[in-house]
């Protein structure tokens, strides 16, 4: 939400204050279980491009479809 301020008769568009708003803090539970999930998905990206003999490929593709299979596992699964 933009607040107005008139000064000097002319209007001035702010963006509201920020300063005092808290941010989210993530628990080192968070922290690990996002490191654990990236390491995962790089590797089974890994694998993907090994599988071709890194032949052609696209390293993006290879990635979004492992995020795609680990985000899908069970919880729990490693």
């Amino acid at each position: 939400m933009l607040h107005q301020l008139s000064v000097s008769n002319k209007k001035i568009e702010s963006k509201p204050n920020l300063v005092n708003k808290k941010l989210p803090v993530k628990s080192l539970e968070s922290i690990e279980n996002e490191d654990a999930r990236f390491k995962m998905i790089s590797e089974a990206a890994y694998y993907r491009a090994l599988g071709r003999g890194f032949d052609g490929g696209d390293p993006l593709q290879d990635w979004l479809i492992s995020e795609v299979k680990i985000d899908g596992m069970p919880l729990g699964h490693s």
